[in-house]
């Protein structure tokens, strides 16, 4: 009776063998698809090459960056691979030889470097960001416009502005608010004078990592890093390192110099920054909040289209009154026209003292019906409006 189990068992198992393509075949169906990419992505940066000699033959390549197209093509990527995950499961039901989807992190991140090397044909787009190299903001250049653009680090926020003004950098990325610890009120305040506009949005999961040339944490003496990264991981710092010197520096990059450069002292940044710095991890992800996330906002010389899931920021001003309901009347408008506001900040409008001014983000582009109509009838209302952006929501 065991024996003839044990013969089932065996035929099963031969079946099963049989019914597996040899590792030769899967490898050569591979080379097959990779032969097949191949030609499809030059092919698209034939079509790609054509589309921006088609605008413009004098052109810059700025001129021929389209965020709007550019967050469509994500998010059609996005809904083709619900459905493959859709026919992924079915295919576990009855198998078939459909392939399990990749995560949407991946098949965004695949679409947004082949977008920017089809765009990077002849010269890469030039993205000014608040370096040095190994910051956050780095990553969110390379997160929004992919590899094949030239980041080049800048050493304050009012010099990516500067740069951005003046010509010397396509677009620049700049942060604008943490989801633990607000907004970047440096950043808010030099839309008072820039005549810059909004173009895009980066959402970055923040993940914090302390690093250096130690071996334990005894070694430790002093922690550096930027002042929002202390915030951060005030609590993990408090119970893992109680005594030891918090130290703020203007970014995480040079927290990080410091720390390959001094005996005893740790920091706290990204792990591009390790790697950038020769550092090492000595404790990952320690910040307080494991849904710590930084926006960050693309600055540019032009406003764009419509992309059908799109964010407008106004600043605007109620004047210097104290009239009761000033800012409610100010805002009436957008919920009679059923436009959501999301954020509202106020600021010193840097004119006369205790005179503020509004940064507020709504839903919607000022092309959609209902906002173009609430702005219309916000502005008459208003003793300072200006539409800093009309962009594509992030996509992930």
């Amino acid at each position: 009776m065991a024996s003839r189990k044990s013969s089932k068992k065996t035929v099963r198992g031969k079946a099963r063998s049989a019914a597996a393509p040899p590792i030769a075949d899967l490898r050569g169906r591979i080379d097959s698809v990779d032969r097949q990419l191949h030609t499809l992505l030059n092919e698209r940066a034939a079509l790609a090459r054509q589309v921006g000699i088609s605008k413009s033959k004098q052109g810059r390549l700025v001129d021929f960056y389209r965020p709007e197209r550019e967050a469509q093509v994500l998010r059609m990527a996005l809904e083709r691979n619900v459905q493959a995950r859709a026919a992924s499961r079915a295919a576990a039901r009855e198998p078939t030889e459909s392939g399990a989807a990749l995560r949407d992190e991946e098949i965004v991140r695949l679409f947004r470097e082949i977008m920017s090397a089809c765009l990077a044909q002849e010269e890469p787009l030039k993205i000014g960001f608040l370096g040095p190299e190994g910051t956050f903001s780095q990553s969110a250049v390379y997160k929004h416009f992919g590899h094949s653009a030239r980041a080049l680090p800048l050493s304050t926020i009012d010099e990516v502005f500067h740069e951005v003004e003046a010509g010397n950098a396509d677009f620049g990325v700049v942060p604008i608010e943490n989801s633990t610890e607000g907004s970047v009120n440096h950043t808010l305040d030099r839309f008072l004078s820039s005549p810059l506009h909004i173009c895009g949005e980066v959402e970055l999961r923040i993940r914090q990592n302390l690093m250096g040339k130690l071996k334990s944490l005894r070694e430790i003496k002093r922690v550096c890093s930027h002042p929002q990264s202390l915030a951060q991981c005030r609590q993990w710092l408090q119970a893992n390192l109680p005594d030891v010197e918090l130290i703020p520096e203007s970014s995480n990059a040079e927290a990080a110099r410091r720390a390959r450069d001094e005996k005893g002292t740790a920091a706290i940044a990204g792990e591009t920054a390790a790697e950038v710095y020769g550092l090492t991890v000595l404790c990952a992800d320690i910040e307080d909040r494991p849904d710590n996330t930084t926006r960050f906002l693309v600055i540019g010389r032009r406003m764009f289209g419509p992309s059908g899931h799109d964010r407008t920021t106004l600043l605007v001003s109620t004047g210097h009154t104290e009239a009761p309901g000033a800012l409610h009347r100010l805002l009436e408008p957008l919920a009679r026209n059923k436009v959501s506001l999301s954020r509202i900040e106020s600021r010193p409008s840097q004119r006369r003292k205790w005179d503020y001014v509004f940064f507020i983000d709504l839903e919607g582009h000022i092309d959609d019906p209902p906002v173009a109509k609430a702005l219309a009838r916000l502005k008459t209302r208003a003793s300072l409006y200006r539409v800093l952006g009309s962009y594509p929501r992030a996509v992930l």
